[in-house]
């Protein structure tokens, strides 16, 4: 006898969300929803169903891949339809704000388990295996089965870790190098064919960067509560360092 597929139900399908249904369309009955873009092409390239907000809200598991600006008020859509024994998942960059909207607003009888992989369309573009992903528990029980999906179907490498230790790393991790790659873009340099090995590598971080959306930037340097001290310190690091470069070409 066939095991019938757990329904999952995918809310916000920008560029993470339309990149992760390969992923998981061979081991779900995935329903999507989004309040702003034709789904049309996309129903037809990977045989899945566009639903409403109402319908996806009632899948057995309910990914909400949205930006952080929009989760509390997804969130307070979806509560009046969410049962007991469900599965609620987000995949935001930070997760100390998101976590409180969901503690908050969520009724305890659902299961809340926070996730943020750590690529993206283009870091994943050649495929994610041995890529990796911050698994937060929220409330209940599933965590140990998200972290087995994860790791034995999708080959990834799971950290299991709370919201403020993500945010810390974070702020370093994402504060630091999207900010760099925004200024790099910024510059506007031209094609550069005489590279060091050191500047591929700069050059290589900044595209998987570059197309990335502001509100993803945003929610990089303004939700996370760690990061304004990251920040901070990377300016002062630069106004140091051109003020000893200035100090030295007055000598």
């Amino acid at each position: 006898m066939i095991k019938k597929k757990q329904t999952l139900g995918i809310i916000g399908v920008g560029a993470f969300g339309e990149f992760m249904l390969k992923h998981v369309t061979p081991y779900f009955d995935v329903r999507i929803y989004d309040a702003f873009k034709n789904l049309d092409d996309i129903e037809n390239t990977y045989h899945l169903t566009v639903m409403s907000l109402q319908d996806v809200a009632k899948s057995d598991i309910v990914v909400l891949c949205v930006p952080v600006k929009e989760l509390e008020k997804t969130v307070c859509s979806i509560v009046p339809y969410l049962i007991a024994g469900q599965l609620v998942i987000d995949l935001c960059s930070v997760k100390c704000k998101p976590v409180e909207i969901l503690k908050r607003i969520i009724p305890p009888v659902v299961d809340v388990v926070s996730l943020h992989p750590l690529f993206g369309p283009q870091s994943g573009k050649n495929g994610i295996a041995g890529l990796n992903v911050t698994v937060c528990n929220v409330m209940g029980g599933r965590a140990d089965c998200i972290v087995d999906f994860l790791k034995n179907r999708l080959v990834l490498n799971t950290f299991e870790t709370t919201p403020e230790q993500h945010d810390q790393e974070m702020a370093y991790v994402q504060g630091l190098t999207h900010m760099i790659a925004k200024v790099f873009v910024r510059m506007n340099i031209p094609n550069i064919n005489q590279q060091t090995k050191t500047y591929a590598h700069l050059n290589d971080m900044v595209e998987l960067i570059r197309y990335d959306s502001d509100d993803l930037f945003l929610a990089v340097q303004r939700d996370n509560p760690y990061v304004r001290e990251t920040t901070e310190k990377f300016f002062a690091a630069v106004r140091e360092l051109e003020d000893r470069l200035n100090g030295a070409s007055n000598q």
